[in-house]
């Protein structure tokens, strides 16, 4: 019995060693793999000759899979009809299928950027690019270069980059309807690019930021850059190609009845000649007004007396155009004059309070309008009406740190229906100057005018713009902290605005330049930048 007790602390003793030890013992998985999957193997090889099958297959040393494939994967020149590619799931082998009938005596390449990647951690094998020719030889040529853009400080990536073969049958208007002859899109954030594998020859090359990747050229959507001449290779040059967004041709778009006496008219690129005048039979004492929407491409139509019809026929008259417009008219209720602001709450100095109606505003009573500061007392102000827009503009100056409240009375507004306001009450403040920063700017070598100087956030929203027609410094006021960029605008027709290019007229934009670094803006800060301009 002696020796039996003696032996229960040493079994105890052994249990805690054994789970001791499997503590210690316990995986800890171990180094991560960084190594990107290794090719084995390709049948037929990389860079064959005299390609006539219709399946191509590339062993690595372990098992992949595809990620992104679709948003990576470049095919040059492009198939009619897209290989089918596998694997779906994991495996070592990587298979194309060519569903295609092949152009003879073409060499293709077939890009995989980084959709290539192991199983388990993937680690991508990078820009992997099978080449093969239907033909004798390898075409070997290339064409590099970088891509900017017209408007922003950098170009979004990717931009995708395009050759189209100058020959007897080429038209500019081939970029809207058919697929380049090869393709490439930038690689990173430094926006350069290569075509490879290209045949001797005449191209046009084209840069084009898509919304969608069908390599054609949309203008609606599509962002587009060219190079000034065709391209003749073999070359040695390199190529800039600066991206724009073309302004959308003008069209008119089907009209619709909104309400009672109310039509929307619709329309895309420039219309500010734009007049509608109608067809139909109307009353004797029909009248209407218009004003443009502030947010889309749209007029709103106004009219008085109601009267039964069926539709309204009209002629929309823009320039040189003409087109002829039919609204299908429906049993609607009539709209009633309702008015809200524009922008409430904090304003500064510059800023004037606007509100807008749900119907034409035709008159205003500034003696029916009253402001008052926080001590109650009086300030001088009125109401100024915007057509254009449907906006009334209330207008009184501004001190910081105070406090206003804005009361207008019956009678004070007047829409084209002959309704008044009820009693409309608002209150707005300021805020200190100390919690705003300001900015100078001078500028040198400044040779060409008129120009644009621009403030514009980070997201390259116009903050506060100046316009000059000679040189003199420019002083931005009650800018709210954070970090802005500064550019100029060469407006080369004088129209107040920039203007982007056109690719059918080999138009280019007009040329913006940046100040060269990001500029933060403190609160209750005042900087001095000169801007030395080329």
């Amino acid at each position: 019995m002696k020796h039996r007790i003696l032996y229960i602390p040493i079994f105890l003793l052994l249990s805690l060693s054994f789970v001791d030890c499997a503590k210690k013992g316990s995986p800890s998985g171990g180094k991560r793999d960084s190594i990107p999957p290794v090719i084995v193997k390709s049948s037929p090889e990389n860079y064959s000759t005299n390609f006539k099958g219709n399946e191509i297959r590339v062993y690595f040393n372990e098992y992949i899979k595809l990620k992104d494939l679709q948003k990576e994967l470049i095919i040059s020149p492009p198939m009619k009809t897209s290989p089918n590619i596998t694997p779906l799931s994991a495996s070592k082998v990587l298979k194309i299928r060519i569903l295609d009938t092949l152009k003879e005596n073409t060499t293709y390449s077939i890009n995989f950027g980084n959709s290539i990647v192991d199983n388990n951690e993937e680690n991508a094998f990078e820009y992997f690019k099978y080449v093969f020719s239907t033909g004798t030889y390898i075409d070997s040529l290339t064409v590099s270069g970088k891509i900017k853009d017209a408007e922003l400080l950098k170009p979004e990536t990717p931009t995708t980059v395009v050759l189209y073969e100058v020959n007897d049958t080429f038209k500019d208007s081939i970029v809207f309807s058919e697929k380049p002859t090869y393709i490439t899109t930038t690689k990173d954030s430094t926006s350069t690019f290569e075509l490879t594998n290209i045949k001797e020859g005449t191209y046009l090359l084209l840069a084009l930021k898509e919304k969608s990747a069908n390599y054609t050229f949309q203008p609606k959507t599509d962002k587009i850059g060219y190079a000034k001449s065709v391209v003749s290779l073999p070359t040695d040059s390199t190529y800039t190609l600066t991206l724009f967004k073309e302004k959308t041709a003008y069209k008119m778009a089907i009209p619709k009845h909104e309400t009672k006496n109310h039509l929307l008219f619709g329309f895309e690129g420039d219309a500010a000649a734009l007049e509608l005048e109608t067809l139909s039979e109307i009353p004797n004492d029909y009248q209407y007004t218009t004003y443009k929407d502030l947010k889309k491409d749209t007029i709103h139509y106004w009219f008085k007396p109601s009267f039964e019809a069926d539709s309204l026929v009209f002629v929309a008259k823009n320039y040189d155009k003409r087109d002829t417009l039919t609204v299908r008219m429906r049993n609607l209720f009539a709209d009633s004059l309702s008015i809200s602001p524009l922008k409430s709450g904090t304003l500064t100095a510059l800023d004037t309070f606007k509100i807008s109606a749900t119907t034409p505003l035709l008159a205003v009573n500034s003696e029916r309008l009253h402001v008052l500061d926080k001590d109650s007392i009086s300030v001088p102000a009125s109401i100024v009406l915007d057509s254009t827009y449907n906006v009334a503009k209330i207008v009184f100056d501004k001190k910081e740190e105070q406090s206003y409240a804005i009361e207008i009375l019956p009678g004070a507004i007047t829409d084209f229906f002959e309704k008044t306001n009820d009693t409309l009450f608002y209150r707005v403040t300021t805020k200190p100057l100390s919690d705003y920063g300001n900015l100078t700017l001078s500028l040198t070598n400044a040779k060409k005018f008129p120009i644009i100087v621009q403030l514009v956030n980070e997201k390259f929203v116009v903050i506060s713009e100046t316009y000059l027609t000679e040189n003199k410094p420019v002083l931005f006021e009650y800018i709210n902290p954070g970090n802005y960029y500064i550019r100029i605008v060469y407006d080369e027709n004088g129209n107040k605005k920039w203007d982007t290019g056109n690719f059918l007229q080999r138009l280019d934009p007009e040329k913006i330049m940046y100040y060269p670094s990001k500029i933060e803006v403190k609160a209750n800060w005042s900087l001095n930048e000169t801007f030395i301009l080329d």
